[in-house]
């Protein structure tokens, strides 16, 4: 299914176009603005106290970012205010459960693993693999969705994840080609980035929506805001549910590696590493199936573009971190090497770590790869000039960065 071909619900089609219609006339429901979003996160949390977390600035930017260049639909419209309301519902729900448990702030989330990389890497796979370890903690999707305002009894459990499905539901049907790129459950290990964005301090809103400007602030003023958060979150859901090994994942702590090794001293790191080229025109199409689902005007020209300049200074900055931190304990990976034996290479990323690899998660890993073999969605297809790249400034652009890790340049793989 190529570019502007994707399947759109005919339901979505039609409020979609009855939004045009009412903004001809001077409405332009729903309401993206902050007073009406907090109204609607305190009544549904029964609680008005945010505590100290700063919120503010990120919101108010994202709010400026959505109304003047998003370009939403009104499905995007009524997507964006629910994904907000429901991070301020979250974020008042913490700070309850904060409240009512200060034990929470004494959790010690000792030596985290962090696996990271360009998105397209291997990273997931490497993390949804390793989560079957019965001693490794991951955070699941539907946890981090619902973190906070019930416990952790069966009945609640099965209740979020069930609200989780429901969602992911919805996203699969506004964006049918997304499960093709990136598979999404409620039990399947998440991203770091979505537990930032619980912290309103994320890469995930500039991924799923064009709001360069938030994403701009972002990157300029630094990630410790975002890694607070991050152990603030662990730590309520290590309170909840407390045995195993943390191990975690998000192509976005490039952005932040300094920042996370501030944060977490001892943690341990997992980078993987591919050639950039295939990389960039993966990662480009992968925002053009997302930013699709919520605004009818995307130029995925531009998305190619400016995601490779974001994730090239990424990079630059990570590895930047790692010579200003060698100390810290850090493993290389090539994608070819995941994909081609994947559990060979757990076996090495368990050495590194002083950890056994035991036949319980040996046998669940196995049972993993086999359940989810490439392309169970069908393929993933691509090509660098629908997204304005091109191969030979990507070779430019990366020559050093491939030259360091001994990686072979091309224009494909």
């Amino acid at each position: 299914m190529g570019l502007g071909t994707a399947f759109m619900p005919l339901g979505i089609g039609a409020l979609n176009r009855s939004g045009e219609a009412l903004r001809r006339l001077g409405i332009d429901p729903p309401r993206l603005d902050r007073d009406s979003l907090v109204d609607a996160a305190v009544n549904r949390a029964g609680s008005e106290a945010f505590g100290s977390w700063p919120f503010d600035e990120p919101l108010d930017r994202l709010l400026s970012a959505y109304e003047r260049e998003a370009e939403l639909s009104t499905v995007g419209r009524l997507s964006v205010r629910e994904m907000l309301v429901g991070l301020l519902e979250n974020l008042l729900r913490l700070e309850r459960e904060r409240e009512q448990n200060p034990a929470i702030a004494d959790e010690a989330i000792a030596a985290p693993v962090f696996i990271t990389g360009l998105p397209r890497t291997g990273t997931t796979l490497l993390h949804g693999l390793i989560a079957q370890d019965p001693g490794v903690r991951t955070p699941l999707t539907w946890e981090v969705m619902y973190p906070a305002g019930y416990s952790y009894s069966p009945g609640e459990v099965a209740s979020a994840r069930r609200r989780t499905n429901a969602r992911l539901d919805w996203v699969k049907r506004l964006a049918p080609d997304f499960q093709r790129i990136h598979d999404i459950d409620a039990d399947l290990p998440q991203e770091c980035i979505a537990i930032m964005a619980q912290g309103l301090f994320s890469i995930q809103f500039h991924t799923t929506h064009n709001v360069p400007c938030y994403q701009d602030w972002f990157e300029q003023q630094g990630q410790q805001r975002a890694y607070e958060f991050h152990h603030r979150l662990l730590q309520h859901l290590q309170t909840k549910s407390p045995s195993g090994q943390w191990v975690l994942k998000a192509p976005g702590h490039l952005f932040g590696l300094g920042e996370l090794l501030a944060q977490y001293p001892d943690a341990r790191i997992v980078q993987t590493h591919r050639n950039p080229a295939a990389v960039m025109g993966s990662i480009a199409s992968l925002v053009t199936v997302l930013r699709r689902a919520f605004s009818d005007r995307i130029d995925p020209g531009q998305i190619g573009v400016d995601w490779c300049r974001r994730w090239g200074d990424a990079l630059d900055r990570s590895l930047s971190a790692r010579d200003e931190n060698p100390e810290a304990p850090l493993l290389d990976l090539r994608y070819d090497e995941i994909v081609s034996d994947p559990l060979a290479v757990v076996e090495r990323l368990y050495g590194f770590l002083g950890w056994q690899l035991g036949a319980e998660a040996r046998s669940a890993m196995q049972c993993f790869l086999d359940a989810n073999p490439k392309n169970k969605y069908g393929a993933h297809r691509y090509s660098l000039p629908d997204f304005g790249l091109d191969p030979s400034r990507l070779q430019q652009r990366f020559a050093s960065y491939c030259e360091r890790f001994e990686i072979q340049l091309t224009a494909s793989s």
